[in-house]
């Protein structure tokens, strides 16, 4: 049972609960067209406040937001914009078929869930009419059950489903009560529609369907991260807390858990989410350009420098700068970055002025820190400076088999819109071989996988065919004394190795396998192009 009860302090970032009076001030000018004039009250004082949550939701759509918190603030916002007392946004239960508030303005019930069959929100949700009603208590339809369970009396109602296009199966409906002033209009409907398909792409970025059924499984609280493992919720946790700080993220996992998404949740459920988030990459840094990469430079600081360059700190003042990969920075800059996160002061290259920036940073790596401190190739105060919070991303198969076949179904219903392909359709024989392939690549290997399997499937089905086989390296000569057989097929690996080398060995062998193509043998592998040339050093 989903609870809920006043309205939570914090709302969503860049959904702002704006003003709505008859003043109210919009801070960007945002032009209409034909559509938006239609969904728009001609003449309303607040006409360019709905339009303003129309965009505002739009713009979150495609960003790791807290979804709870992006449904409640869009709730109130809701109810000010259609000057209607209460907002409710109801969800299908595919698992039970019953409705369930997942977000309302009701602070007398602790939760509220009914049967389908029950009310003008269940009628919306079986029907995916859209329903208004100027006197609710005249018509059959309305279930009074909930105005004797609150003592509040509804008067007026209208009620959307929520979908993603029309004809879309109904995953929810989106209802508001008692306009002041008078009965909803027909303008309202319309508004009301087209936020109620804002919504239901919303939820395309955040539950789980099954095909064409009507209802939705919640699969995580941030939109765009699919997870509901208990390993997973100790990281989210983690990272809704860490949002609420400035403390500087230390995020650890192996290469394709999805480092880069956690990092982008931070940032867009902190307080500077409006400000830039910045990602450097530092396993494409070369040695000699490290400095200037992050700090910038002056005109003539070296040769070719014929104007001031800012640097990545400076782009990201008063937002987030994330350093990816950090174990690979190299040595010399590392007491460059350690002088920045003590004092948050730098100098551009070439430049005698001291510059300050509001940063916060977020790190991730895939590297064992504790080992490079102890060789010497990564500075132990640095390590302890960037460990203030750090949170520890599982790998794919840590999570079990019930997530693997989660997240595929989520990548084939993606990819298949991408490349408009028909509806997947996973065969048995498909799911058992996702499930029992261990995916050392994590996640990116996985969405690889449905990615090559649905370009292939032009009909949606998908069988195991159509799968990239598991990297297999031809046998590049007869083995030596003492090698074994690894477990793909050619793959001749030492016995005795660390875990490095032989990743390493195994790694040369693909890239052999591919003649040396570095980008095919990060597909075989499942890891992102750079992997590669940073293993390989």
């Amino acid at each position: 049972m989903v609870r809920f009860g006043a309205p939570r302090k914090r709302g969503v970032p860049g959904l702002v609960r704006k003003s709505l009076c008859p003043h109210d001030r919009v801070t960007q000018a945002i032009p209409t067209d034909d559509r938006t004039s239609a969904i728009l009250p001609r003449g309303h004082h607040c006409a360019m406040s709905r339009l303003s949550l129309l965009v505002d939701l739009a713009s979150l759509l495609a960003r790791e937001v807290d979804f709870d918190a992006l449904l409640r603030t869009a709730c109130e916002r809701l109810a000010a914009a259609l000057e209607a007392d209460r907002a409710t946004i109801w969800l299908v239960d595919a698992e039970s078929g019953d409705l369930f508030a997942r977000v309302a303005l009701l602070p007398e019930l602790p939760s509220l869930r009914q049967p389908i069959s029950r009310g003008i929100a269940g009628y919306v949700a079986r029907t995916g009419e859209l329903v208004r009603l100027d006197d609710a208590r005249s018509d059959d339809r309305f279930d009074p059950s909930v105005d004797r369970a609150t003592g509040y009396t509804t008067k007026t109602v209208l009620v959307a489903p929520i979908r993603e296009d029309e004809g879309a199966p109904v995953r929810g409906v989106v209802q508001v009560l008692n306009k002041e002033g008078g009965p909803f209009d027909l303008e309202d409907e319309r508004y009301l529609a087209a936020l109620a398909t804002q919504l239901g792409r919303a939820l395309r970025m955040t539950t789980l369907r099954g095909g064409g059924t009507p209802g939705v499984v919640l699969r995580g609280p941030f939109n765009r991260i699919v997870g509901r493992s208990d390993a997973l919720r100790r990281v989210y946790e983690r990272v809704t807390l860490a949002a609420q700080t400035d403390a500087t993220v230390l995020l650890r996992g192996e290469t394709g858990t999805g480092k880069g998404l956690f990092a982008r949740a931070i940032h867009v459920n902190s307080a500077r989410q409006s400000r830039p988030f910045i990602t450097v990459d530092c396993t494409t840094l070369p040695a000699q350009l490290v400095e200037s990469e992050l700090f910038g430079h002056e005109r003539g600081a070296f040769t070719g420098a014929d104007r001031r360059v800012p640097g990545k700190v400076e782009l990201a003042d008063g937002g987030t700068l994330f350093l990816d990969e950090l174990g690979e920075l190299p040595l010399e800059a590392q007491g460059k970055l350690l002088r920045f996160l003590q004092d948050r002061a730098f100098e551009r290259v070439g430049g005698r002025t001291t510059l300050q920036a509001d940063v916060r940073i977020v790190c991730a790596t895939n590297k064992d820190l504790e080992r490079a401190v102890r060789k010497g190739t990564f500075r132990e105060d640095l390590y302890y400076r960037v460990r203030v919070v750090e949170i520890a991303i599982p790998p794919l198969r840590d999570r079990g088999a019930d997530e693997i076949e989660d997240l595929a179904r989520h990548f084939a219903e993606s990819y298949a819109s991408r490349y408009a392909r028909p509806e997947p359709e996973l065969t048995p024989e498909a799911i058992s071989a996702l499930r029992a392939h261990a995916f050392p690549g994590n996640v990116r290997e996985l969405e690889h996988w449905i990615e090559s399997a649905v370009a292939l499937a032009p009909d949606g089905r998908i069988v195991p065919d159509l799968f990239p086989q598991p990297a297999r390296v031809r046998d590049s000569g007869p083995p030596s004394s003492g090698e074994a057989t690894g477990a793909q097929p050619g793959v001749k690996i030492p016995l005795g190795l660390s875990l490095e080398e032989a990743e390493r060995r195994y790694i040369e062998a693909t890239l052999k396998a591919c003649d040396g193509n570095k980008s095919e043998a990060a597909k075989r592998l499942g890891v992102g192009r750079n992997s590669i040339g940073r293993w390989l050093k």
